[in-house]
């Protein structure tokens, strides 16, 4: 089994590309080791010291460091507890319950308008920070303003509010004028 990795714009995380599957549909995210027991690879690869959280797309696995952990160090056993865990034929989630889009149910007077953002959230903007190893999901709108769920590498990332502010506020304002303004929101 060969696994590529790749940077991200966070230099805390980087991408790990298996060759295969990771997960079907949607993302997982465990910014902490507190509920990794829901995936056998996550509790695997929190054991590596210095690992400091695991994010899940359909065919990468993202891993952010801690600030006093070296990737030269690190790396190596992400790989090896990588590998093993595919060669062991466990699955990534312990319950197939894990998927849907992510993101936040919303209902009333602005669900036509959620619903766009929902859309160009999923076609314009998720399929390119997924590019980074992170995912973005809609997690409320409230007179104007939409309120995001930033993931993986895009979690704790120094261009994150960049990110936000000039890409995807300026699309979203661009096709839709209800919205005013994008925040980004902690889980």
């Amino acid at each position: 089994m060969f696994i590529q990795t790749e940077s991200t714009p966070n230099p805390a995380t980087l991408k790990f590309l298996p060759g295969q599957t990771v997960l079907e549909m949607g993302t997982a995210d465990f910014p902490s080791s507190e509920g990794a027991e829901a995936s056998p690879l996550a509790a695997r690869l929190f054991s590596v010291e210095g690992v400091k959280g695991v994010f899940f797309g359909t065919d990468f696995v993202t891993v952010t460091k801690g600030d006093d952990t070296d990737w030269d160090h690190v790396k190596p056993a992400i790989l090896g507890a990588i590998m093993e865990h595919f060669q062991s034929g466990q699955p990534v989630m312990k319950d197939d319950a894990h998927g849907g889009d992510g993101h936040a149910e919303h209902s009333g007077e602005d669900a036509e308008v959620v619903g766009q953002i929902k859309q160009l959230l999923d076609s314009r903007v998720r399929p390119a920070v997924a590019q980074d190893g992170g995912d973005i999901t809609f997690h409320g709108f409230e007179r104007g303003v939409v309120y995001l769920h930033m993931q993986g590498a895009c979690a704790g990332c120094p261009s994150s509010t960049l990110t936000l502010k000039m890409g995807i506020e300026n699309l979203l304002r661009h096709y839709i004028p209800e919205v005013t303004e994008v925040r980004p929101v902690a889980v």
